[in-house]
């Protein structure tokens, strides 16, 4: 059995760091269009690090030597940055590794490659015409989407061939396909974790956080890449009161995803937790808000559209080039629009502990049915980004973390806060995983 599908990173503490390292290499290649890059002999040699350093009595990250993946979006030291594309191939090459890989690099995590995505991070599907689309492993008999972007980034942890990955999240890029493929996914307080370094989809909505196999972990992983590490409290998860949205954020649920929500919400109130249902019809609203993405994503790529359009996987160019009918009044409206429904939003989360709610309405489809119908295509692409782009206009931080029965396709229950409340986010998304994984 492979031990990188442990539950958390300390039940790896008695492995050799070099050993799981060539654990994950030969497994990456069970998986095609996870990686599009691998970093064998560097990964190796921080795995060989780790172990010399750990057996010579000194006290190491519990992250070194481990193998920890990195979405084709951010910078490497003298490599293109190329982003699922392949319009990039030829520009220039990053002068310097982005400040979050800089920070696991100093932590001692074995880089073991970058991982395949939405070109240019534009969908929550995954797809991917140029390199492939890694299917979601949740289901072994029907090849299903890993939710996008970070697409292989999901997938990488899920089948075990990382204990972490670093992805963005703009409108759900983490947390859609944590959801997919049952497993963690963190979007923090965007200003927490710098951006520098990474192809920018929406720089008023991009956030650089991480997926793993548990809350602790991803709390591990955001003590070393964010600009100030938490504390995480031990809460306990009886008296915590807990907001369900009833407005958009539950509509339309599969079966599958209502039944696995509502069994979570049942056992989180046997627990103590108090589930309060709460309109929320501040969040009506939050569609008509979330217009960023379009004409700041046109801004950066206008110059490459104009003269290569064609090589653009042709929905994401679609989708930029939205942008291009958005004024500059618009524009800045859209800004005005946004700061004054935060402070109306958070005005309305203040009596509560956190909202939870389905990451996504839907679980995975199959990969042959989105890509055979533009029409699927978008419809679905709409519904998973539904639930969690809120949370980026909000500018909000988030947890996404598994919540169906074993044996079943994954569903996600989301845990969600207002800015900078990732202390607290965190220790209810720890305490309701706690419940949920007990027998």
């Amino acid at each position: 059995m492979n031990p990188l599908t442990a539950k958390s990173i300390p039940a790896l503490a008695r492995y050799s760091r070099y050993s799981l390292v060539d654990v994950s290499l030969e497994e990456a290649e069970k998986y095609p269009a996870v990686f599009t890059r691998l970093y064998p002999d560097a990964a190796r040699a921080a795995g060989e690090h780790a172990d010399k350093m750990r057996a010579a009595g000194v006290e190491v990250s519990p992250l070194a030597g481990l193998p920890v993946s990195i979405k084709d979006l951010v910078d490497i030291a003298g490599e293109t940055t190329l982003a699922g594309s392949t319009v990039l191939r030829g520009a220039p090459p990053a002068k310097s590794d982005a400040p979050v890989v800089k920070r696991l690099r100093i932590a001692g995590a074995a880089i073991i490659g970058k991982t395949n995505m939405t070109e240019f991070a534009f969908s929550g599907v995954g797809l991917n015409p140029h390199y492939g689309t890694p299917a979601n492993p949740a289901d072994k008999s029907v090849a299903r989407i890993p939710g996008g972007s970070s697409s292989g980034a999901a997938v990488s942890v899920a089948t075990g061939l990382c204990v972490a990955a670093i992805g963005s999240d703009t409108g759900g890029s983490i947390r859609i396909p944590a959801a997919l493929c049952g497993i963690v996914g963190f979007k923090p307080t965007a200003r927490r974790v710098p951006s520098e370094g990474t192809l920018p989809l929406s720089p008023t909505l991009d956030t650089i956080c991480a997926m793993t196999r548990s809350v602790d972990d991803c709390i591990l992983v955001d003590s070393i890449i964010a600009d100030n590490a938490l504390s995480i409290p031990d809460l306990p998860l009886a008296g915590l009161r807990l907001a369900v949205p009833q407005t958009v954020m539950l509509d339309g649920l599969e079966p599958h995803v209502a039944a696995s929500f509502s069994a979570a919400l049942a056992r989180l109130s046997a627990a103590g937790a108090k589930i309060v249902d709460v309109s929320f019809g501040l969040l009506a609203e939050a569609a008509d808000l979330n217009r960023f993405s379009g004409p700041e994503s046109f801004a950066w790529h206008r110059a490459l559209l104009a003269r290569r359009e064609a090589e653009y996987d042709f929905r994401v160019a679609k989708r930029i080039k939205t942008g291009a009918s958005v004024s500059a009044a618009d524009y800045i409206d859209l800004h005005r629009n946004r700061r004054d429904w935060i402070v109306r939003m958070e005005e309305a989360l203040g009596p509560f502990d956190s909202l939870v709610m389905p990451t996504v309405p839907m679980v995975a489809p199959p990969i042959a049915e989105l890509e055979g119908s533009e029409e699927a295509f978008f419809k679905a692409n709409g519904l998973l980004l539904r639930n969690t782009s809120a949370i980026n206009l909000l500018d909000g931080c988030a947890v996404s973390l598994p919540c169906h029965a074993q044996g079943t396709l994954p569903v996600g229950l989301m845990v969600a806060g207002p800015a900078m409340s990732d202390r607290k986010i965190l220790a209810v998304a720890r305490a309701i995983e706690r419940t949920l994984q007990a027998q």
